[in-house]
């Protein structure tokens, strides 16, 4: 998984002293994971679920394992959480007769906790620890029937915390100030003045790995960009990485929608990037119609991919992207470098560094 504060400078725009939303990319993100073992802890762990009733006592522990990540993406004043965790919460019982008490111990194990599923209940498995007796039957039944609908509210109330913005709520209220922009109908971007708006220096050129061409007659003020990407994987597997909204997610970190059909629209990086598919070959092609926010309104760049695979195992992508603007609405004039840095270093180098297909 992607690395929490990881990002191009040219794609994400760092925080400014006057709270600008510079070409509508400012976000502030919070990794919420040691927040999320405190606070899952203080809902679960010690939780009364029988008091004696029926001669059994019955209350959960400890939160014995938390694994995952948990973090908060703040833009725009609203809140994008993103969580996917596993966690493990342990429980006793005891029960007295006549001839004494006994204990029984289990666990209640939650295996996937996702934002994707936040209207949801997760699975939840009850196990009992050591020999199958009488008694741990017994238990095992009372913490299905009285203990988990508690532990499945305790999870909501978490899930509902996060989607407020976890750990970063108050941060986000000491924020918020009011929008003196209006936004611009199609794009999503901020229209203020060229003179509030100020890109970072253009990037260094790409490593000599990738080619970039410019070949035919391109039409005045615009550019084409073309790259030649190499992975260890079979094409249909980044094929189906490029058109999974939930894997987009995943090493972006960042709220993505994705059709997977002809004319279908996508929304990429929290909607700077939307466009519309025009082609799809699984395995094969994508062509998309693909436009940034912060360009001039009806101006639509055209994406081509082609998958190849020379070898088992080996999959080359050629790009091309045509029609890319030299310049965007507020006069910037880095839009080519910054396009062609964002696919090779927040696309296609974190796709190989989460998914393993190769450096």
């Amino acid at each position: 998984m992607a690395k929490f504060g990881e990002g191009d400078a040219r794609w994400i725009v760092q925080e400014r002293p006057d709270g600008a939303n510079v070409h509508n990319w400012h976000w502030a993100e919070r990794d919420c994971l040691e927040w999320s073992r405190a606070r899952l802890s203080a809902l679960l762990a010690g939780l009364p679920v029988l008091s004696g009733e029926g001669g059994l006592t019955l209350r959960t522990t400890t939160l014995d394992k938390l694994d995952g990540e948990a973090y908060v993406n703040i833009r725009k004043g609203k809140v994008i959480p993103g969580y996917e965790l596993s966690l493990t919460l342990s429980w006793e019982a005891e029960a007295t007769s006549e001839s004494g008490a006994a204990k029984v111990t289990g666990a209640a194990e939650v295996p996937y906790l996702a934002d994707e599923n936040a209207d949801e209940d997760p699975e939840l498995r009850i196990t009992v620890r050591g020999d199958d007796s009488p008694l741990a039957r017994r238990a095992k039944d009372a913490f299905i029937a009285r203990g988990k609908p508690l532990v499945l509210e305790k999870i909501r109330e978490y899930v509902a915390t996060m989607s407020k913005g976890g750990p970063a709520k108050d941060e986000l209220d000491a924020k918020k100030i009011p929008t003196k922009a209006a936004a611009a109908a199609t794009g999503g971007a901020a229209t203020a003045p060229a003179s509030a708006v100020k890109e970072v220096a253009a990037p260094a050129p790409a490593p000599a790995a990738k080619e970039k061409k410019a070949k035919g007659k391109e039409k005045d003020g615009f550019k084409t960009i073309e790259l030649t990407e190499k992975f260890n994987c079979r094409s249909k597997d980044i094929y189906e990485i490029l058109m999974d909204e939930n894997r987009w997610k995943g090493f972006t970190q960042s709220n993505t929608r994705i059709s997977k059909e002809v004319g279908g629209q996508f929304s990429l990086f929290d909607g700077s990037i939307t466009g519309v598919n025009e082609e799809l070959q699984e395995g094969k092609l994508i062509v998309q119609k693909w436009r940034f926010g912060s360009w001039a309104d009806g101006v639509h760049s055209t994406v081509r991919m082609v998958f190849d695979e020379p070898e088992s195992g080996v999959t080359i992508i050629k790009l091309k992207q045509t029609d890319v603007p030299v310049e965007d609405r507020y006069g910037n004039s880095t839009v080519v470098e910054n396009t062609e840095r964002g696919w090779t270093e927040l696309i296609f180098q974190r796709i190989r560094a989460v998914f393993g297909f190769g450096m």
